[in-house]
């Protein structure tokens, strides 16, 4: 038996690649696996058609050299790269989109955390945005970095290691209080 999955455009999350020097080729894979639409720099893109991977879109202030057939230019403007994306998918209604980078800098990616789910990939770290109440469940022992600097915090499930490290003392959910709208939380990749 097989089985037959129909994707809408904008039902995955759409995959903005601004980095791939250290990333694992398998989680790569993974983040591809249902057709995403696919943004990236010009840099980028080249080592992306170097795998076989359809670019569907490139951001640049210029020209960009035609490595595949059907791919949108998205001007940059006054902004950088990453911000000129994420302006593009939010202004065209993608509920969600997973980050690949080389070099995070959250600062940019938070004010978009209320317009479209976002999940920041690096080389060792999944980051994405949670709000109060946030709870999930984890095996016991697994690493949660708190990124975002705040002054009031609740949690459950977790004891601190050193600032901003926590550890999940049991198998089972934990859970984050807060007063500010969002924090940024990091897990490792393993």
């Amino acid at each position: 038996m097989s089985s037959h999955h129909i994707v809408r455009e904008k039902q995955e999350p759409a995959l903005l690649v601004l980095g791939i020097d250290n990333f694992e080729e398998e989680l790569l894979g993974q983040l591809l696996e249902w057709s995403p639409t696919v943004i990236t720099t010009p840099d980028t893109a080249e080592k992306l058609n170097s795998f076989g991977i359809k670019v569907d879109g490139i951001i640049t202030n210029g020209e960009a050299d035609s490595l595949q057939e059907d791919i949108k230019l998205i001007p940059v403007d006054n902004d950088s790269l990453a911000v000129s994306a994420l302006k593009y998918l939010t202004a065209n209604g993608y509920p969600a989109v997973n980050i690949i980078t080389d070099e995070a800098e959250l600062s940019i990616f938070l004010p978009y955390a209320d317009k479209i789910n976002l999940v920041i990939f690096n080389a060792r770290q999944k980051i994405y945005p949670v709000t109060t109440g946030f709870s999930k469940w984890k095996p016991a022992g697994e690493q949660i970095e708190i990124i975002t600097p705040t002054k009031i915090l609740k949690y459950s499930g977790l004891q601190n290691t050193s600032a901003g490290i926590y550890s999940t003392t049991d198998d089972g959910f934990f859970s984050l209080q807060f007063e500010q709208p969002f924090l940024l939380i990091a897990e490792a990749l393993n």
